[in-house]
C-alpha cells in the first residue's frame, strides 16, 4: 500500500495475472475493431457497473432482487473495460437490446472469476484500502451520471419511453410515409361534361324529400318568371336545412324551367319532330290544305329565325335549336364549345341536302368522317412504307397497259361495255344509265345518310348563308303527312321575336324502394319537355344544396341530337376571351358550356352526386 495508491499486493500469481490480461485483450479487440457494430449500444443498460468493484446503476430491475457483491480484491486498473465504459457514454437502446444476452453471459463469467479470486485472496486486502476504493468508485459513478443527464436530456421519462420502444423493436419516431394516411381521398368532381343534346325527360331521385320543387306559390312563380326575363340569379348557401321553407330556392327552380318556343300551338306537341307522326295523328291541322295560311306561318317563322340569329351574333342569346321533321340544327354563339366563331351543327343529313348546300356555296365539314379517314390513313401509312418500292416497280412495268386502258375509258363512257358489242349481245342486255353508274360510284357517300356520321358542321360567315338557305329551302317543311305545312320548331333559352314563353312540367312523387330486407323512402322528381343544356345545368345546381349533395338522375336523350357533342377537329381558339356575360345564362352554366365537350357522339344517360362529387355515365 505504501508503494502506490490503489495497488493490491494480493495479485502475486502469474497465472491469474496472465489470464486476466488475455481476457482484457480479447475485450479490447472486439470493441476497437468495430466501434459502431451492432453489438454495441449508446445507452446505459440497467444493472451495469462502470467497473467490477463499483455499485450497480439500477439494482431494482435485477432478476435476483439483491445487490451484486463488490469484489474487495479488484483494482481499478486491472478491471478497466473499454467496452463497458463505451456503453456508459452512448445512448442507443436498439443496439443494446440486440446484444444483451451475450453481455449477461460475460458478466456472469466475470462474477464467477471474481468470486473464485476472492476466496483465494481473502486475507490480503485491508479495510482502509477498500473504503478509499469504494469512495473513488462512487465519485466517478456520480460524475458519469451527471454527464449523461447534461448531454442527452433533462427528462428521464423520455429515455424510458425510448428504451421501451427499442426493446419491442419499433422506433419511437415514424417516417413521413408511415405517418401519412394509408389511402388518399379521391378528388371531388364538382362538374360534369357539357351535354349539347336535347333531353325529353329527367328523373331525379334522392333520399331527401323533393316535394319543394312542385306547386309553387303564385308570388314565387311570378318572381321566378320575372328573374328569368331580367337574367337575375340568386346565390344559395352550400347546404339548406329546410328547402321547403326557402322561398329563393323555389323561385330559382321556377326560373330554371322556362324556355322560349316558336311556333306555339297548345293542342299539338311540337317537340320532338323527327319520327313523331303518332303525336300529330288525329290532331286538327287547318293549315294542311290552306296555302295562304301556310305562307303566313312561314313568314312569321322566317322573322323569328332572323331575330334569333341576330341575337346570337350579338352574343345576347347563347344558342338555339331548329327542329324539323328531317333533321335538327344547333346554332352556338362564338365562345361556346371551344370555338371562337359561330358554329352550326346539322344532324342527320342526306346526300341531297349536302348537295343543295354545296350548290348554295355553303362550306361545311363532316367531323366524324374526317376523323375516321384520318385514322385509316395513319394505319395504312405504316403498311405502305414497306411495300412502296415494290409498288413503284410494278407501276413502271405495267405503265403502258394501264395508261391505254384509262384513256379508252375516259374517251368513251361506253368503253366498259365494248366487249358486249364484240359478242353481239349488246341489244339483249340492258345497259345501266348514267345515274345508276354515278350512284354506284358514290355508294359510300349515300351510305352515310340518316346516320350519326352524316353530321355537318358549318362555321363562321357561312352560318349566315345557312340561315338564308333554311328560309328558302322548300324541303324544310313536309309536303305530305301529319306534319304537312308546319314550320320547324325553334327552341331557345332567351326571348326572341314571335316566341312564346313555356315552362317544363315538374312532378314530385314519394315512393318506397326495397334495399336488402327493408324498404327505404325515396323521393323522385320528374321533369318533361324539351330540356335545354342550360336548363339541365341549372336544375342540378339547385339540387346540390337542396339535397345536401346526394341525388341521382336518369337522362332521356332525343337520339338524333346526341351527336351534337362531337368536338370539331379543326384547331380552335379558346373561348375564354369572348364576353358572354349578357347572354342571359348563369355564370356557372356559361363556364361549363365554354368547354369543349368530351362525350364524342354520345350523350349523358346518368348523373350521380354523392357527397358533392359528380359521377356520370354516357
Amino acid at each position: 500500500m505504501s508503494q502506490q495508491q490503489g495497488y493490491s499486493p494480493s495479485f502475486k500469481r502469474p497465472a491469474e495475472i496472465m489470464r486476466m490480461r488475455r481476457k482484457r485483450t480479447r475485450s479490447d479487440a472486439s470493441v476497437f475493431a468495430s466501434p459502431n457494430g451492432p453489438g454495441q449500444s449508446d445507452s446505459p443498460r440497467a444493472c451495469v457497473r462502470p467497473f467490477s468493484p463499483g455499485p450497480l446503476f439500477n439494482n431494482q430491475n435485477r432478476p435476483g432482487g439483491g445487490t451484486k457483491r463488490r469484489n474487495p480484491f479488484a483494482n481499478i486498473e486491472n478491471t478497466f473495460s473499454p467496452k463497458k465504459k463505451f456503453l456508459i457514454y452512448n445512448d442507443d437502446g436498439s443496439a443494446e437490446a440486440a446484444d444483451s444476452s451475450s453481455r449477461r453471459s460475460e458478466e456472469e463469467g466475470e462474477e464467477e472469476e471474481d468470486r473464485s479470486a476472492a476466496k483465494e485472496r481473502h486475507g490480503g486486502a485491508t479495510v482502509a484500502f477498500r473504503d478509499r476504493l469504494a469512495q473513488a468508485e462512487l465519485q466517478e459513478h456520480q460524475d458519469i451520471n451527471s454527464r449523461k443527464c447534461l448531454t442527452f436530456s433533462e427528462d428521464d421519462s423520455l429515455f424510458e419511453e425510448e428504451e421501451e420502444a427499442a426493446d419491442v423493436g419499433s422506433p419511437l419516431l415514424k417516417s413521413p410515409q408511415a405517418i401519412a394516411p394509408a389511402s388518399i381521398a379521391p378528388p371531388v368532381c364538382t362538374e360534369y361534361p357539357a351535354d349539347w343534346s336535347l333531353k325529353t325527360r329527367l328523373l331525379f331521385t334522392s333520399p331527401l324529400t323533393l316535394s319543394w320543387a312542385e306547386q309553387p306559390k303564385a308570388q314565387e312563380e311570378a318572381s321566378g318568371l320575372s328573374r328569368h326575363c331580367r337574367a337575375q340569379f340568386s346565390t344559395l348557401p352550400h347546404s339548406l336545412q329546410d328547402p321547403r321553407s326557402c322561398s329563393e330556392l323555389r323561385q330559382a327552380f321556377q326560373q330554371s324551367l322556362v324556355y322560349w318556343q316558336h311556333p306555339s300551338l297548345p293542342w299539338i306537341t311540337l317537340f320532338p319532330r323527327i319520327n313523331a307522326e303518332r303525336s300529330f295523328a288525329g290532331r286538327s291541322a287547318p293549315w294542311a290544305q290552306d296555302r295562304v295560311l301556310q305562307q303566313n306561318l312561314m313568314s312569321e317563322w322566317s322573322v323569328s329565325l332572323s331575330s334569333l340569329y341576330s341575337l346570337l351574333k350579338a352574343r345576347l342569346c347563347p344558342y338555339f335549336y331548329l327542329c324539323s321533321y328531317q333533321f335538327t340544327v344547333l346554332f352556338r354563339a362564338a365562345g361556346l364549345g371551344g370555338s371562337s366563331s359561330i358554329t352550326a351543327s346539322i344532324s342527320p343529313t342526306t346526300r341531297g341536302l349536302r348537295e343543295a348546300m354545296k350548290a348554295e356555296g355553303i362550306e361545311f365539314s363532316l367531323p366524324l368522317v374526317e376523323e375516321r379517314r384520318r385514322s385509316r390513313e395513319q394505319q395504312n401509312l405504316t403498311v405502305q412504307q414497306g411495300d412502296e418500292e415494290e409498288q413503284e416497280c410494278s407501276e413502271l412495268k405495267e405503265g403502258k397497259e394501264t395508261q391505254t386502258g384509262d384513256e379508252g375509258e375516259n374517251d368513251d363512257e361506253d368503253g366498259s361495255f365494248s366487249w358486249l358489242k364484240e359478242m353481239g349481245v349488246q341489244d339483249k342486255i340492258k345497259k345501266p344509265d348514267s345515274i345508276t353508274i354515278q350512284l354506284r360510284k358514290e355508294g359510300q357517300t349515300v351510305a352515310l345518310d340518316h346516320k350519326p356520321e352524316s353530321m355537318v358542321c358549318v362555321e363562321g360567315p357561312h352560318t349566315f348563308t345557312l340561315i338564308n338557305f333554311l328560309i328558302n329551302c322548300k324541303s324544310l317543311v313536309a309536303a305530305t303527312g301529319s306534319q304537312a305545312g308546319l314550320p320547324p320548331t325553334l327552341l331557345a333559352p332567351r326571348a326572341f321575336r314571335g316566341a312564346t314563353m313555356q315552362t317544363l312540367k315538374a312532378r314530385s312523387v314519394n315512393v318506397k324502394s326495397q334495399v336488402g330486407s327493408t324498404y327505404q323512402n325515396i323521393s323522385s322528381l320528374e321533369i318533361t319537355g324539351p330540356i335545354l343544356p342550360s336548363s339541365l345545368h341549372n336544375v342540378t345546381t339547385l339540387l346540390r344544396p337542396a339535397q345536401k349533395g346526394n341525388f341521382s338522375a336518369a337522362l332521356y336523350t332525343h337520339t338524333p341530337t346526341a351527336v351534337m357533342n362531337t368536338h370539331i377537329i379543326k384547331p380552335q381558339c379558346a373561348g375564354g376571351s369572348v364576353d358572354l356575360s349578357d347572354c342571359g345564362l348563369h355564370p356557372f352554366s356559361i363556364q361549363q358550356l365554354k368547354q369543349p365537350s368530351s362525350l364524342g357522339k354520345t350523350a349523358l344517360t346518368h348523373i350521380n352526386m354523392s357527397n358533392y362529387s359528380y359521377i356520370w355515365k354516357n
